[in-house]
C-alpha cells in the first residue's frame, strides 16, 4: 500500500530531516489538469509538487504507479516519488517528486532517445499486467494493474489477451460512448464499423511494450545528465506503436529519433503509416471530450478514413 501523508510539512520531515521546513513556493508549469510549484526547503532542496482537490487523490496515485513502472525498466530516466498525500490545511491532494534541474542536452540527446524509448518498449513488462498467476491461467498480455487518467479522463486497463480487443474495448470504445453527443448517428455509425473490423486494421504485435501512454513533447524534458527524461505517464502494457503515434500526433519529433529508435526496435514504416491514426483517434476524441467541438473534424476525418 502506497504511504499517505497528511500535509506537505510532514512528508518534508521525513524525506530531508526533523528540522527542515518550507520557506517559498513558485508557481511552476504542470499542466492542465493540476496545480503545480516549486518548493523551496531550508536545506537548500527543492521539491517539485502537484496540486489538485482532495478527491482528486487517485490521479496521483496511478500516476506514481505509472513513473515507478516506467523507471524500473531501468532505460530512460524519470523523476523520483518522493510522496503523496492529502494536505487539509490547504484543502487539495498532492503528489511531490525530485524537481528537475535540466542540464544543456548532450550532442547525441535525440539518438539517445531514441534508443532509451526503445529499450523500455522491448523490456520485460508482463509483471504490470497482472500477477504470475493470473496471466497464465487467463493469457493476459496488455492492460495494466490498475485503471488510471489520460489526462483528466478515466483510462480503463482491464487486462486482455488480444491488443486488438484491449484498444477495442478499453481504448476507442470508452471514448466514442463519452463523445456521443458531439458525434451524431452518421458518425457514430461510421465509429461502430471501425470498432466491428478493428481486427482487420490493427496488428497483434510480436511483443507487448510498456508504453509511456501520453508521450506527446509536452511529458519530455532535458534531466541533470543532459539526456531526455519522460513525466506525466498514463502508463499501459500495448503495442509500442501507440507511443510513436503520439510522439508524431502534435509535432513530430526530429528524424534522428525516429531512426535511433528504429536500430534498436524496427519499425513497420509501412504498416505503422496505415495504422497511425487509429492511435491519434484515441487522443483526439480524448481532446474532444475534454475540451469540446473544435476537435471534431479531426475525429470525423479519421472515422471517414477507416470506415
Amino acid at each position: 500500500m502506497e504511504k499517505l501523508y497528511h500535509s506537505l510539512e510532514e512528508l518534508v520531515k521525513e524525506m530531508f530531516g526533523e528540522g527542515t521546513r518550507i520557506v517559498g513556493t513558485d508557481r511552476v508549469h504542470g499542466g492542465d489538469i493540476n496545480d503545480a510549484y516549486r518548493v523551496n526547503l531550508s536545506s537548500g532542496d527543492p521539491v517539485f509538487v502537484k496540486t489538485n482537490t482532495r478527491k482528486n487523490l487517485r490521479f496521483f496515485l496511478t500516476e506514481a504507479r505509472g513513473l515507478r513502472a516506467l523507471g524500473a525498466s531501468g532505460k530512460i530516466g524519470v523523476p523520483k516519488i518522493l510522496g503523496i498525500g492529502t494536505d487539509e490545511a490547504r484543502g487539495v491532494s498532492f503528489l511531490a517528486l525530485e524537481y528537475i534541474e535540466s542540464a544543456p542536452r548532450i550532442e547525441s540527446y535525440w539518438e539517445t532517445f531514441g534508443h532509451e524509448l526503445a529499450g523500455m518498449h522491448r523490456a520485460e513488462c508482463l509483471s504490470f499486467v497482472a500477477d504470475a498467476d493470473e496471466r497464465e491461467k487467463q493469457g493476459m498480455r496488455y492492460g495494466f494493474w490498475e485503471d488510471n487518467f489520460i489526462g483528466a479522463s478515466p483510462q480503463k486497463n482491464q487486462p486482455k489477451e488480444k491488443w486488438t480487443d484491449f484498444y477495442r474495448d478499453c481504448r476507442l470504445l470508452p471514448q466514442i460512448t463519452m463523445a456521443e453527443g458531439y458525434l451524431g448517428t452518421d458518425l457514430r455509425k461510421k465509429a461502430d464499423r471501425i470498432l466491428e473490423r478493428l481486427d482487420s486494421y490493427l496488428r497483434e504485435p510480436e511483443f507487448p511494450s510498456l508504453l509511456h501512454g501520453d508521450l506527446w513533447s509536452g511529458n519530455m524534458l532535458c534531466g541533470p545528465d543532459g539526456r531526455a527524461w519522460i513525466i506525466d505517464p498514463a502508463a499501459y502494457v500495448g503495442d509500442f506503436e501507440a507511443d510513436l503515434a503520439m510522439t508524431q500526433l502534435f509535432g513530430s519529433l526530429p528524424s534522428r529519433f525516429y531512426a535511433a529508435y528504429s536500430e534498436a526496435n524496427p519499425i513497420d514504416r509501412e504498416g505503422y503509416a496505415e495504422r497511425k491514426k487509429l492511435y491519434d483517434l484515441y487522443h483526439l476524441l480524448n481532446h474532444l471530450n475534454l475540451f469540446g467541438r473544435s476537435y471534431l473534424g479531426s475525429v470525423a476525418a479519421i472515422l471517414n478514413i477507416y470506415a
